[in-house]
C-alpha cells in the first residue's frame, strides 16, 4: 500500500450515530467542537462530514508537502520568516545565495541586518524581514546555542517568529505534529466549515479538535494545495472541487444551497486574516 493510501485508510475512524462523523468532546461536554460566536458566547460548529473530506484531500493531494527548500532547521525558520506575503517559489530563489553567506545562525547573527537585507530585497518587506532574522539569530545565539528550539513556546520568543511560522517549523523540520494556519487554510478551512474563525488562532483551536491529531501536518498541506489550485480567494474553482458534495459554500456560489445565516462574501467585522 502506498503512503498516500495510509494515510487515507487510517483516517478511518469509527462513525458517530446515524452514520455521521464523530467529533470530540468540548470542555468535557459532548457533541461537536464550538466556535466563538458574538460576544466570546460559544457556537456549534456546521455539522460536516469531516472524514470524507479528509480522505478526498488524502486522495486528490498524496503528494503534498511543503515547497520551501531547506537542509536544516535554522534554514526553514529563516525561509518560513521570507515566505510572509511572498511566494514560496521566489523565496527558493532567494535562499541558496543567502546560506552560501551566512550558513549558520551566528553567521547570519553577526552579519546583521545591513548585510542581510540586499539578499532578500526581492522578496518584500525585506526591510523589517531582515531585521526580524538578525535578531532571531541573535536570540538563538545568546539562548539556544545557535540551534533552533523545538517547543513552541521557545520559538514564538524568537523575533518574528508567530504561530504560523512555529508551527511549519514543529511540523516539517521536527516532525511534531502542527496545524499552520496561513491565508490558504484559514480560508479553505472557513469555507468547508472544518472551522468558523475570525482569527487564526481559532481557526488552528478548531483543527486540532477535529481532525486526528496523526494527521494535523499533512491536513495543514492538503488545505493549503487545495486553496492554491481550486479554492481560489476570489474566484474559487467550485465546479470542478471534488469537495463541492461536502461544501456548502461551494453549492450556494453553484446556487444550489441556500446562504448560511449570517454569512456572506465579505470578512465579517472582526474577523483577522492570517499574517505572514
Amino acid at each position: 500500500m502506498t503512503d498516500s493510501a495510509n494515510r487515507a485508510s487510517a483516517l478511518n475512524s469509527p462513525r458517530g450515530r446515524n452514520g455521521a462523523d464523530a467529533t470530540p468532546a468540548v470542555n468535557g461536554a459532548g457533541g461537536p467542537p464550538r466556535a466563538a460566536g458574538p460576544g466570546g458566547r460559544s457556537a456549534p460548529l456546521p455539522r460536516v462530514p469531516v472524514r470524507a473530506i479528509l480522505d478526498t484531500l488524502a486522495a486528490t493531494y498524496p503528494e503534498a508537502g511543503t515547497a520551501l527548500r531547506f537542509g536544516n532547521p535554522f534554514e526553514l525558520l529563516v525561509a518560513t520568516i521570507l515566505s510572509a506575503q511572498c511566494t514560496d517559489k521566489r523565496v527558493n530563489l532567494v535562499t541558496p545565495d543567502l546560506f552560501a553567506r551566512f550558513p549558520t545562525s551566528e553567521a547570519m547573527a553577526e552579519a546583521g541586518e545591513a548585510a542581510i537585507a540586499p539578499l532578500i530585497a526581492s522578496c518584500g518587506l525585506y526591510r523589517s524581514k531582515a531585521r526580524n532574522i538578525a535578531a532571531a539569530c541573535r536570540a538563538l545565539v545568546e539562548h539556544h546555542a545557535g540551534q533552533v528550539p523545538d517547543r513552541m513556546e521557545a520559538l514564538i520568543a524568537l523575533p518574528g517568529v508567530g504561530r504560523k511560522t512555529a508551527n511549519v517549523v514543529l511540523s516539517n523540520a521536527f516532525a511534531v505534529p502542527a496545524i499552520a494556519v496561513d491565508t490558504h487554510v484559514f480560508r479553505v478551512a472557513n469555507r468547508l466549515g472544518l472551522a468558523r474563525g475570525r482569527t487564526p488562532e481559532q481557526v488552528e483551536a478548531q483543527l486540532r479538535r477535529r481532525v486526528p491529531r496523526a494527521h494535523w501536518s499533512q491536513a495543514h498541506h492538503w488545505l493549503i494545495w487545495h486553496g492554491r489550485q481550486v479554492c481560489h480567494a476570489r474566484t474559487p474553482a467550485c465546479a470542478g472541487c471534488v469537495l463541492l458534495a461536502h461544501c456548502a459554500e461551494g453549492r450556494r456560489r453553484r446556487g444550489a444551497a441556500p446562504r448560511e445565516p449570517g454569512r456572506g462574501r465579505r470578512r465579517p467585522q472582526g474577523q483577522t486574516a492570517p499574517k505572514g
